[in-house]
């Protein structure tokens, strides 16, 4: 049974939640069940899906929001979706989540410490260890710190942070795509991985070091490389995943070559977690025209991963 959440109800998950699961070759895959309002749900979908079950939050009841533009009144809606999706997980009558994009200041409105989902789904189920891991076919990508502003990236950037993602890294890369011996290309930080330290001294004191204790797990590493070619095909194509050292070091290469069949995956959690990884896209939100492929492939994964 996989939990699909609507996301933010003035944004594209809904619209693109009902696409996908319209198409046959998705709602075949597993049990699902859609946690949302119904009468938003319904603007898109004038029926439930066959094979899914759909529990009406009315949390939208009585209440005026317009879609297509961040509220108070939609962060509530998207959260309420989310800690209900919680429930049924640790209830076990899930076992997998599927989210919906949801505007993160719009939820800081109701729950002022929301950093993210997968920050909120980790400390929910109280893990210490994880991360967010991103997938589109055989290219994959960790970050090692997520979001945090770009000033602190430097001092984020520890041998523990870095020794943990290669550590969920590897076990997901077994578990889940059946990958016996992993391979795993690590960024640098700085242009050209510092050059030996002459552009920045964190590759020699601390991701160097770091690799040295990994390799002693067992796992197997290489780099550090300069973060500007490890995305060309001829590269990226001899690893089966490239640890980013942030943000948009590890998604900007990520999101140009694979935006539409991109899927977020949170590792180190008890469950099967995924989402598009695209956001709320306010600007076409209720027009009609949002592309599901992002959000049919978040669901085919959750699925696979599930069983």
């Amino acid at each position: 049974m996989i939990a699909i959440t609507l996301g933010d109800p003035g944004g594209v998950g809904p619209e693109v939640i009902a696409k996908a699961l319209k198409r046959d070759e998705i709602k075949s895959l597993a049990n699902f069940i859609i946690i949302g309002d119904w009468s938003l749900y319904s603007k898109y979908s004038a029926r439930i899906p066959t094979g899914c079950g759909f529990i009406d939050t009315k949390s939208l009841n009585g209440k005026n929001f317009k879609i297509g533009e961040a509220s108070k009144i939609t962060g509530q809606a998207a959260f309420d979706y989310l800690n209900l999706a919680i429930k049924l997980l640790k209830e076990k009558t899930a076992n997998g989540l599927v989210t919906g994009p949801v505007c993160k200041e719009s939820i800081r409105g109701c729950s002022s410490n929301f950093i993210g989902h997968t920050e909120y789904l980790a400390e929910s189920f109280k893990i210490k260890k994880f991360g967010m891991f991103f997938s589109a076919g055989d290219v994959r990508t960790i970050v090692v710190t997520r979001h945090i502003p770009l000033k602190d990236v430097c001092k984020e950037v520890t041998q523990e942070k870095i020794i943990t993602a290669a550590k969920l890294t590897d076990e997901a890369l077994v578990k889940f795509f059946e990958i016996k011996r992993p391979k795993i290309a690590v960024c640098g930080l700085n242009p050209h991985a510092g050059e030996g330290g002459k552009i920045g001294d964190e590759e020699t004191k601390v991701i160097i070091p770091a690799m040295k204790k990994i390799k002693a797990f067992g796992i197997n590493v290489e780099g550090p490389f300069a973060a500007d070619t490890i995305f060309t095909p001829n590269v990226i194509s001899k690893y089966d995943c490239v640890m980013a050292m942030y943000h948009d070091q590890g998604l900007i290469g990520l999101k140009t070559m694979h935006f539409n069949k991109l899927v977020n995956i949170t590792v180190g959690l008890p469950f099967i977690r995924t989402s598009p990884a695209h956001g709320t896209a306010f600007n076409i939100a209720g027009k009609n025209i949002a592309d599901p492929t992002s959000m049919s492939e978040a669901i085919r994964l959750a699925a696979k991963l599930a069983k």
